[in-house]
């Protein structure tokens, strides 16, 4: 069965989601997401992807605080991203509660950087993170393409170790439109050592089987939960809770 993995976005600490990554687009869900993890929590959910959206725009991280709230007060097993661009960013993250990061612009402008990570924590801990607008990789919170293709980037980093990347459609994000399938797949036959989470698009629990039926083992939501297109309930039953 697929790993479902709800995501909590961040701005000035507040629950948050943008749609394809414009954060004109910004639309507030909720102003305590330890209130959000913990019903997630009720309902079964043991896993939590948290973006902080502030760091990503701040190239550091900013909403650590609330990281460290959830962390606290729910037995979530979070993966942290946005604005780790230093060895003090990472420290912090983890000291905050993150059991995972994820690292995806820095991945591609201090590979030396990232690499170093990777030796040191291990690829449990270190997450790829993939956004892909098109064939290529976008970084700095998405709004910046560059000439960095999707394949190549995925196969140099599985030699240097990584063995979980988590992969965004930017195209798809946050439109409740469904999720790449044909991408995801692709990435599947491509890179069969690769654990894929997918990420983008979801709009519906039929996404979600479609993303099982193909054989992605996690995947990452959000706006569909928030927008009541996914409800905890429905995810309980799912997860057989």
């Amino acid at each position: 069965m697929i790993e479902l993995i709800p995501a909590i976005d961040l701005i000035d600490g507040k629950c948050v989601r943008l749609s394809q990554g414009e954060y004109d687009s910004k639309k507030v869900y909720n102003e305590d997401p330890l209130e959000v993890a913990k019903q997630m929590e009720d309902h079964g959910i043991s896993r939590l992807h948290v973006v902080d959206l502030d760091g990503a725009a701040s190239q550091h991280v900013v909403n650590y605080a609330v990281l460290e709230r959830i962390a606290a007060h729910t037995s979530l097993v979070i993966d942290f991203g946005g604005g780790l661009k230093t060895d003090e960013d990472l420290k912090i993250a983890f000291n905050s509660g993150a059991h995972m990061v994820t690292g995806g612009s820095i991945a591609v402008k201090q590979p030396e950087v990232f690499t170093r990570w990777l030796r040191v924590y291990g690829s449990d801990r270190i997450i790829l993170g993939a956004d892909v607008k098109g064939e290529k990789i976008a970084v700095n919170g998405w709004r910046n393409e560059t000439e960095c293709l999707l394949h190549p980037f995925l196969e140099n980093y599985v030699r240097q170790g990584v063995r979980t990347v988590i992969c965004t459609d930017i195209s798809r994000d946050g439109m409740l439109q469904g999720p790449a399938l044909d991408l995801y797949k692709e990435i599947r036959e491509r890179h069969s050592g690769l654990h894929l989470i997918a990420s983008g698009g979801v709009s519906s629990m039929d996404d979600i089987h479609a993303l099982d039926a193909a054989g992605v083992p996690s995947v990452i939501f959000g706006k569909a939960l928030y927008e009541g297109c996914i409800t905890l309930e429905e995810l309980a039953t799912y997860l057989g809770k």
